[in-house]
């Protein structure tokens, strides 16, 4: 039995025989790449023929047309004598659904769009995002002066806009960047949260928040919410990091003194505005969580319907959820639109030879894992240095002790020496510590033979044997 050559995977499907429930399936290839489907084909690539196929050849094409208004060439096909059906899908420029409901190819799985999946989909089909929407509500006035500067000398330092740019009003930089719409000149959502007065009066979750946790997530030990335009959020983060979470390392470099952050800055904003302009601002917040020995960086919003974790680490094309706030984003130099930006975290976490981030998607959103290998280091050897010091505590107080004890036997030794009878109350009192102290040391002397006792404790005295 011979066998077609193309192997089956995103972009090529072999079906035995034909169920309209393939049409779920072609309405998936439309909505991403573009497909061929074989039908009369096994899954070992084997052309097995098909039954009542002139009837197919009518049926298939008419109810693609008529279930999703969409056309595909079907074509009849022979090899070896037996028949088959190819169903050839192109890529359709606008979302096309089947009985009300979207589908999606993705790897060799067919998927059902849903919730934010599906409003990702389409708005990216319409070639549009969530953050270009606008708010009636909203004036010039809602907008901080201040994040218009901040951004406009970001931007210029970068080399991205002309300085001249300094001089512009606030709406002449809101319309040169697109956040005024064209048509009915309303502000957009973008530019509220980018550089908004009280961002949290246009988006609740919008704030940043941030924990110190001991052994799980049960023990948290401080936290804290950041709110700002987002344009400064990257920034105030980063500063919030430095001040209570994470740790510098102090190191030199001759004699030059060096601190440097644990976790390499670069990467670690690289991520942090990887998670501002890629999440889904129509769910909860960016969570930033801070173990003993782990970070976790955590956005919701999943990854493009044709992207994977592998995918990222290599050369891919940008793809943000939201366009307008990563537009400003690369205009002030804080991303790539290349998509180069992992490329950028892989190159710093190998240049301090700490291990690679774990990237994954989790619980609808996107989770980054940072081993806090340094902190950890630090940790260790912090340990290491106060249970040496407290060796050497214990070395130079058990070394006093002994000098200190030498000391008195000896003084005791002379003591008897001069008067036999002399008390123990009478030595302590001599020397000058604990009548105690005076007793151990005498038993001390008694054992080792150095001084001995002749008749009772009243009418006797001290003989000292041998010298100490």
């Amino acid at each position: 039995m011979s066998k077609l050559q193309a192997k089956e995977c995103q972009t090529v499907e072999y079906k035995s025989t034909w169920h309209d429930k393939y049409l779920e399936w072609i309405c998936g290839f439309a909505n991403a790449q573009g497909a061929v489907m074989y039908i009369g084909v096994n899954d070992n690539h084997e052309v097995i023929g098909l039954d009542h196929i002139d009837k197919l050849m009518e049926d298939i094409p008419n109810k693609i047309v008529n279930s999703m208004g969409i056309v595909a060439d079907v074509n009849l096909r022979r090899q070896d004598g037996l028949e088959y059906i190819e169903v050839a899908v192109a890529p359709s420029n606008v979302p096309v659904s089947y009985k009300g409901k979207y589908y999606y190819r993705s790897g060799s799985t067919m998927q059902e769009l849903t919730g934010p999946a599906l409003t990702d989909f389409l708005m990216r089909k319409m070639n549009t995002s969530w953050d270009m929407t606008t708010e009636p509500s909203a004036t010039i006035d809602d907008i901080d002066p201040s994040a218009i500067k901040y951004f406009i000398n970001a931007a210029i330092r970068e080399g991205r806009i002309n300085p001249s740019a300094k001089n512009d009003s606030v709406e002449q930089v809101l319309r040169r960047l697109h956040l005024i719409n064209k048509e009915n000149g309303k502000i957009t959502i973008a530019a509220l949260l980018l550089f908004g007065k009280d961002v949290e009066r246009w988006n609740l979750t919008v704030a940043f928040r941030l924990g110190r946790f001991g052994v799980d997530q049960s023990d948290l030990i401080i936290q804290d919410r950041i709110v700002c335009p987002l344009i400064e959020l990257p920034d105030r983060v980063i500063e919030v990091l430095k001040a209570k979470y994470l740790v510098s390392p102090i190191s030199y470099k001759g004699m030059r003194r060096i601190e440097r952050l644990e976790v390499p800055e670069d990467a670690l904003r690289e991520m942090l505005c990887n998670a501002i302009v890629h999440r889904d601002y129509t769910d909860t917040f960016i969570q930033m969580k801070v173990y003993n020995e782990r970070i976790t960086l955590w956005n919701s919003g999943t990854l493009p319907p044709d992207y994977t974790v592998e995918k990222l680490w290599k050369e891919h094309e940008s793809r943000p959820r939201n366009k307008l706030i990563a537009n400003v984003f690369y205009m002030a130099g804080f991303i790539e639109a290349w998509g180069r930006g992992y490329e950028k975290i892989y190159n710093a976490f190998k240049k301090e030879h700490l291990a690679m981030p774990v990237f994954e998607e989790a619980r609808g959103g996107f989770l980054v894992t940072i081993k806090r290998e340094k902190f950890l280091s630090t940790q260790a050897s912090d340990a290491t240095n106060q249970e040496t010091s407290q060796e050497t505590i214990q070395e130079t107080i058990q070394k006093t002790s002994q000098k200190t004890s030498q000391k008195t036997s000896q003084k005791i030794i002379e003591l008897i020496a001069n008067n036999p009878q002399i008390s123990t109350i009478e030595m302590a009192t001599t020397i000058g510590v604990d009548r105690r102290n005076i007793a151990r040391q005498i038993k001390k002397l008694q054992d080792t033979g150095v001084i001995r006792r002749v008749g009772p404790d009243k009418g006797g005295h001290w003989e000292v044997v041998t010298a100490h």
